[in-house]
């Protein structure tokens, strides 16, 4: 049997006036039921079904966010990152989107501490946006895209792909991720086993001092052994 709610409860889960609530009943928007004395009474199912359909239209009319990425400062330099740019916003206005936020960031693809990238996160966690545009899926990131893409889909949020066919410069970009994270993981271990050589060093650094100051100590030690010796003869 189907639940009814009262004018009020029916306007709160709405979020409208009882006035307006009237207006639809009398234009048959959303028709109410009447009791013997006169009251207006609503179907729960039809103010759930119309407070989905109002959500819906209200996500639709969010704005959606830009992510443009190179690898290299190079790349921003010859202007890849500005076209980059160009190319997207001009897919989003034939689109009809309403872009509200363009993120333009110089850093690796492998690199998954990057600060615009973190910084759309917080607009999608906080479900500002309801669409992300990127020119190609690895703007995004390199490897492991299905997961940022189920993550933003959690969050009743779209990553839209202006193109899914890579561009000429896909091998050099990855090649330099490739070194760049190749080069970054030399200079930990670099820095690892640089800092084990300090420590072995200064051990033995200061081993040798302890051994040195022994050496200096034994003459004071010899003199205050003969002198203890020679008191003990002289009592004796």
């Amino acid at each position: 049997m189907t639940r009814l709610i009262t004018l009020q409860q029916a306007s709160k889960k709405l979020g409208v006036t009882s006035k307006t609530l009237r207006r639809w009943d009398k234009s048959g928007k959303l028709p109410a039921l009447r009791t013997p004395t006169g009251y207006r009474m609503y179907r729960e199912s039809d103010i759930n079904h119309l407070a989905g359909i109002a959500a819906e239209i209200k996500r639709d009319n969010l704005p959606v966010a830009v992510y443009c990425r190179v690898s290299s400062g190079d790349q921003k330099q010859k202007g890849d990152l500005e076209r980059q740019k160009g190319r997207v916003l001009d897919y989003c206005v034939k689109q009809g989107y309403q872009v509200s936020k363009v993120f333009e960031e110089v850093s690796s693809g492998m690199n998954d501490n990057r600060a615009k990238l973190h910084a759309l996160f917080k607009l999608v966690i906080e479900r500002k946006i309801n669409r992300v545009v990127v020119e190609y899926k690895d703007r995004l990131t390199r490897f492991n895209f299905r997961f940022l893409e189920e993550f933003f889909k959690s969050h009743g949020v779209t990553i839209e792909c202006v193109s899914s066919q890579m561009n000429k410069t896909f091998e050099e970009e990855l090649s330099q991720d490739i070194i760049s994270l190749l080069a970054s993981m030399s200079a930990k271990l670099y820095g690892r086993r640089s800092a084990e050589n300090r420590k072995k060093k200064q051990a033995e650094k200061n081993k040798n001092n302890s051994i040195n100051s022994f050496i200096l100590l034994m003459p004071i030690l010899r003199e205050t052994f003969l002198s203890i010796a020679h008191k003990v003869g002289h009592l004796a």
